[in-house]
């Protein structure tokens, strides 16, 4: 099976790579790599979420040969929920679990408007939320390079809402810091709305990012609904 990995806003394909030898051997683990940062960096920032999940489900296509699983931390989540309906409608297939991590329901998503008050306002946010990689912006020139990418997740991140959503047809698997300060269980809970194959919540410890020190227990976990899916 291969485990598809849909970064946060502002985040990496690297956020991923302790992620490629934690499972076993019947486990391979790939993160997408959205424009406008690393080695794609030259590339220009997509706007919007169908965007960027027509993006990733283009560079999915050479990966649809074996069963997939798709796993979306914070904005990354959305991106899973609207991947997983493209692969369902445009090439019938059916991920054998939809993971999301850290975000409100396609529904329940509420408008934000940080994308529209400067970089400061951005960058204070991204530090209220904690994770490792807010580190770069502590270096002028790296900050430099990454706020482009940045200013364009978070508006995608403030302009995307799904009304009326759509139910997935795989089994959805939710999970969330017990002291995250904006994504509550209630949040997490209502992605049972738009899970027809089925819908399991765990609560783990941490802030937004508990998938760093509780990087064990998750891998397990995940490890074991995909060995049973």
């Amino acid at each position: 099976m291969r485990l598809i990995c849909l970064p946060h806003a502002g985040g990496t394909a690297s956020f991923f790579r302790s992620w490629a030898g934690a499972f076993g051997g019947g486990v391979e683990v790939l993160s997408a790599r959205y424009p406008g940062r690393q080695d794609r960096i030259a590339e220009p920032c997509l706007e919007s979420m169908a965007a960027l999940a027509d993006a990733v489900v283009e560079g999915l296509r050479p990966f649809l040969d074996r069963p997939l699983a798709l796993f979306g931390h914070s904005m990354g989540a959305s991106v899973a929920y609207e991947v997983a309906l493209r692969l369902e409608d445009q090439y019938g297939v059916r991920p054998q679990g939809l993971y999301v991590s850290s975000r409100a329901a396609p529904h329940r998503v509420a408008p934000s408007s940080v994308h529209l008050q400067g970089d400061e306002a951005i960058i204070e946010h991204v530090r209220g939320l904690g994770g490792s990689d807010t580190a770069v912006l502590d270096d002028p020139d790296l900050r430099e390079l990454v706020m482009p990418a940045i200013r364009s997740d978070f508006r995608i991140v403030g302009t995307y809402r799904a009304p009326s959503p759509i139910p997935v047809r795989c089994p959805i698997f939710a999970y969330v810091g017990d002291r995250d300060p904006n994504v509550g269980t209630a949040d997490m809970e209502a992605w049972s709305e738009v899970a027809a194959g089925g819908f399991a919540l765990r609560v783990l410890p941490g802030d937004h990012f508990y998938l760093v020190p509780q990087q064990g227990d998750l891998i397990r976990d995940l490890e074991s609904r995909m060995a049973s899916s």
